[in-house]
């Protein structure tokens, strides 16, 4: 079963609980301090550099029959479709970059080159996915509803080909998943919608999608055509494909930072009552990173920094590789775990836990307790002494020593 205790499973006391946060705190504010003409810098050159990469795409595309030059201009166009989602669409409406008060990238204004409606994404990500994190039966993003991640989720048939196949599916269209999200299908489906919301919203969504599919596959090919060097089938099937470039890469890394081993998920009563200090801790769990360079931190939107963004969701995010420093040293602090691994070892992880749970749970070895996707308090039931100060090491013995401990009485 998901976590039920927070305090109980990190092993922390309700003091340590609130130090954690007031040392947290003093991050936030040791950056919002900071803030300045470098940061805002850094934004501006990254709008320049997007806006330069897609009219170069768009130039090859239109330049030159090659195929060569086709790759090139799609490759280009995919790299910014990209960048314009990840490191500037995705972080914008975060309000990262609100203090700086320029209408042009505020949150409340910024419209992405994306088929789902900002607003609807402010709403599902911004605050039911960032409030309620990993949360069973609140947050969507578990799974989005047709893919089983947990074995919380009952298993069904479905899912014995569906979890390949939709996950297959949702990579590729990803942009549609997000766009269509908003919308809560499923309730309209059974009938428990409130209908007159959900014709605005289907409204809404059919506006910013059908501006989306005219720009892409009527307005820029038929553009291009007037060029010699292209066709209008040419470039419609390029922005197809820069678009599913940009699909799978965002579906890879933002499974990467939910549903590798070790993001844990939790029920609703972890929300009752929650402190700001054990909302931050439910953050630091339910997250996990990849280890990253500044390019492939910059491709992902700095979200190979993902527990430093759910931690800190409205700061800009080229601050978060000098945050990542303080926030693991406050893991080894606290003796917790800070989740992170290599790109692709983190991502084969997600595909192997959605492979895995696509069978019922007879088939599984481990329990719901203690699986790597899936522990709970219950797996500590035979552990002691622990939230404690080691006396021979001087050190805490909490969740990251517990969990090593009960991984190596499995291993012998």
């Amino acid at each position: 079963m998901a976590v039920t205790d927070v305090p109980a499973f990190a092993h922390l006391t309700d003091a340590d609980i609130e130090n954690l946060g007031i040392e947290l705190d003093a991050i936030r504010q040791d950056i919002e301090d900071s803030r300045g003409e470098r940061d805002a810098r850094y934004i501006r050159r990254t709008i320049a550099a997007q806006r330069a990469l897609d009219v170069a795409g768009r130039v090859m595309l239109a330049a030159s029959s090659k195929r060569s030059a086709w790759w090139a201009g799609t490759i280009t166009l995919g790299v910014a479709k990209i960048i314009e989602n990840m490191e500037i669409g995705h972080n914008t409406m975060h309000g990262q970059w609100d203090w700086m008060n320029d209408p042009e990238i505020h949150s409340s204004s910024w419209e992405w080159d994306m088929s789902g409606a900002s607003k609807h994404w402010r709403f599902t990500h911004n605050f039911m996915h960032h409030k309620y994190t990993n949360i069973l039966g609140m947050d969507d993003d578990v799974g989005y509803g047709v893919i089983r991640v947990t074995r919380d989720a009952k298993w069904k048939p479905f899912n014995l080909y569906g979890n390949l196949l939709f996950n297959t599916l949702l990579a590729i269209g990803f942009e549609w998943g997000v766009g269509l999200q908003h919308l809560e299908l499923g309730k309209i489906f059974k009938g428990r919608d409130n209908r007159n919301a959900t014709l605005v919203r289907v409204r809404e969504f059919g506006v910013k999608a059908g501006h989306q599919l005219a720009k892409d596959y009527v307005v820029w090919p038929a553009l291009t055509s007037l060029s010699p060097g292209a066709t209008f089938k040419s470039t419609l099937k390029a922005n197809a494909v820069a678009n599913v470039i940009r699909n799978v890469w965002a579906n890879a890394v933002i499974f990467c930072g939910h549903f590798p081993d070790g993001a844990e998920k939790f029920t609703k009563t972890d929300m009752v009552g929650e402190s700001r200090g054990q909302w931050y801790l439910r953050q630091m769990l339910g997250s996990a990173n990849f280890n990253s360079g500044p390019v492939l931190a910059f491709m992902s939107g700095n979200l190979s920094y993902q527990i430093e963004h759910h931690l800190f969701p409205d700061l800009p995010s080229n601050r978060y590789a000098e945050i990542a420093v303080r926030v693991r040293a406050l893991c080894d602090k606290y003796d917790l775990p800070y989740t992170t691994g290599p790109f692709l070892v983190q991502y084969g992880k997600t595909w192997r836990t959605i492979a895995k749970l696509s069978l019922p749970d007879r088939f599984l070895k481990d329990t719901a307790d203690n699986a790597p996707e899936t522990r709970s308090e219950r797996m500590f039931t035979e552990l002691d002494g622990y939230g404690v100060t080691d006396p021979t090491t001087g050190r805490r013995r909490g969740l990251k020593t517990a969990i090593a401990t009960v991984r190596g009485w499995r291993r012998r």
